[in-house]
């Protein structure tokens, strides 16, 4: 099988693509991506996400790869979204069963990976990540994305990730993570740190960008405090890991020139010299169909991907 029918499904929009997966440089052969209602009832929600696959030229019978978000049971295919504000009709829906019933041309089978595993295999393959041993790869966007490969195989286990591989569940200034690196948590550190009014509307990040750019003091700071809780939080688990390498993709990563920095910042408040190499996802785009390409190939099995059919 060398054409992969694959799926992205993120906090606003999907992308539904076919990837030839015997190229030597990966890439969609055919891509769509349009938003999807993330808080729509659960019939209506798979209704539009398979809308979306049927978009694309597809074999019969084929085998599918999804790239979705967390919380989500990759062995059963199962939602469990609930209190994170998208996705909340989904909790305890079969979505492996209501995709295949769905997706276009009698597919035989879905296998599920985290997106953000997704993402770094497919930097691993055709990016960024090409050629390491170790890296960790990031994504910044809605929350924070994780994953810590080893030989392009992501580590979800042991004393040298955090619970799961997955960053989230660290916390940084005695608080879960996420609510000091998101994108709520940094709008809203910033309308404290700008005295701005509590009735908003409030800058959204990549106003903050523009403005730290320009040396706006408030918003130079709110990156500086958020992004540099990030590099402190995942110091000590690099320290652990020795990864060759740290990438970081998403939204965010589109400012990088500020994003970065701060990040590095963080890691050098935990110990001098403690940072890996970092860069900004080559593939931020098609990284995560790659990836999910290659995973359905590989037939990952636990809490990075599985099979269903």
């Amino acid at each position: 099988m060398s054409r992969v029918p694959v799926l992205e499904i993120g906090g606003t929009h999907v992308t539904a693509a076919v990837i030839d997966t015997t190229s030597a440089g990966p890439a969609p052969l055919d891509a769509v991506r349009q938003p999807v209602p993330a808080d729509a009832p659960a019939d209506d929600l798979l209704d539009a996400i398979a809308a979306v696959g049927a978009r694309v030229d597809v074999p019969e019978g084929a085998h599918w790869g999804v790239a979705i978000p967390g919380p989500f049971d990759y062995e059963t295919g199962i939602g469990r979204f609930r209190g994170i504000g998208k996705f909340e009709s989904l909790h305890g829906v079969d979505v492996g069963a209501g995709l295949l019933a769905r997706l276009p041309g009698a597919p035989r089978r879905i296998s599920f990976v985290n997106d953000a595993d997704a993402f770094a295999m497919g930097e691993y393959r055709a990016g960024a990540a090409a050629g390491r041993s170790r890296a960790v790869c990031i994504t910044l966007g809605t929350g924070v994305g994780s994953s810590f490969l080893d030989g392009g195989q992501p580590v979800v286990e042991g004393p040298e990730v955090p619970p799961g591989g997955r960053a989230h569940r660290l916390t940084a200034h005695g608080l879960p993570l996420e609510e000091v690196v998101s994108r709520r948590a940094i709008r809203s550190f910033h309308a404290t740190a700008a005295a701005l009014p509590g009735d908003g509307p409030h800058p959204d990040v990549h106003d903050i960008a523009a403005a730290a750019r320009g040396g706006n003091a408030p918003a130079l700071h709110t990156i500086r405090h958020c992004f540099g809780a990030l590099g402190r939080a995942l110091a000590p688990w690099c320290e652990r890991f020795e990864p060759e390498l740290m990438v970081v993709g998403g939204s965010m990563a589109g400012s990088w020139d500020l994003v970065g920095p701060a990040i590095r910042e963080g890691f050098e408040s935990w110990a001098p010299g403690s940072a890996p190499a970092m860069v900004p996802a080559l593939r931020p785009a098609d990284a995560p169909l790659i990836g999910a390409a290659h995973s359905t190939l590989q037939g990952c099995r636990g809490p990075s991907g599985t099979d269903l059919e």
